[in-house]
């Protein structure tokens, strides 16, 4: 199981910006920020609060093409993460829906991040 993961980004603020906004209906928040360079996105987990996601904006290369996917509790928050990542400036990749490719019951939106990775929010269970 991974417990963490950043990124390095080319524009530190409008990147933070863009996954303080399109996080928010996952229930990520920013929860740490050192010195304007590094922010650290936490999630509510059975051992409290932790950062899960992170952006770096003094590392290189900046990280592009990577497939970040989001674990969503259902798939209306799936949608809300799609309609938020792309109100805060992130490009459609693929609208809310089954991918039955995966499984019968995958259901996932894809956008585009300020850098051009593919952010994803993804349920795995069926309606019901």
């Amino acid at each position: 199981m991974i417990d963490h993961v950043g990124i390095n980004v080319s524009d530190y603020e409008r990147s933070k910006a863009f996954y303080v906004e399109a996080l928010a209906p996952l229930g990520y928040e920013l929860g740490i920020e050192r010195e304007g360079r590094a922010a650290g996105f936490v999630e509510q987990t059975e051992l409290g609060r932790k950062p899960s996601f992170w952006l770096e904006a003094t590392r290189t290369p900046v990280t592009e093409n990577v497939h970040i996917s989001f674990g969503a509790p259902d798939r209306a928050t799936v949608d809300a993460f799609h309609a938020a990542a792309l109100a805060a400036g992130g490009t459609d990749n693929g609208a809310p829906g089954v991918r039955e490719i995966y499984h019968p019951h995958y259901y996932g939106a894809f956008v585009r991040d300020p850098d051009g990775n593919n952010v994803e929010a993804v349920c795995h269970l069926p309606v019901g």
